[in-house]
């Protein structure tokens, strides 16, 4: 399982492949009750090599900085287009009548695992909708239907 990526809760994305609270706790308690590493080393599996990043359909627009958008977008999902390794941005939309949408909050981002963040549902993002929260140094593309 690659690292998902974004900040759980901020967003909800069809294809999280996160951990579940649930999951991070039984985790916890297996290491916390005195797991044994094994007798033999030669026995454990070797460390997987990061697997290549999956195609990216091309983005509608590519935000840096802060973007208003001049048309209706029903958006689908963003992906990282530029993130400074270890960088972190938390993206938001502003719709026009001051409603703010959370799209994606990224930490200590690391571009080999890099993929698109789906939304559960197309999030409708009218004209005059403001993107910000991407640094000057960093751009993500948005994704429409």
């Amino acid at each position: 399982m690659p690292p998902w990526g974004a900040v759980k809760g901020f967003g909800s994305f069809r294809n999280d492949q996160s951990l579940s609270q649930e999951q991070i706790e039984l985790v916890t308690r297996w290491v916390d009750g005195g797991i044994r590493r094994g007798n033999n080393p030669q026995m454990l599996p070797t460390t997987p090599a990061p697997t290549p990043a999956p195609f990216t359909p091309a983005p509608s627009i590519t935000v840096q900085g802060t973007a208003r958008l001049k048309r209706a977008l029903l958006l689908d999902g963003v992906v990282p287009e530029k993130v400074p390794q270890g960088g972190s941005m938390r993206v938001t939309a502003v719709l026009p009548d001051g409603r703010v949408e959370p799209l994606v909050w990224l930490h200590d981002y690391d571009d080999r695992y890099r993929h698109p963040f789906l939304f559960r549902r197309p999030i409708l993002l009218p004209e005059g909708t403001t993107v910000q929260g991407v640094p000057p140094d960093a751009a993500i593309g948005l994704m429409s239907r």
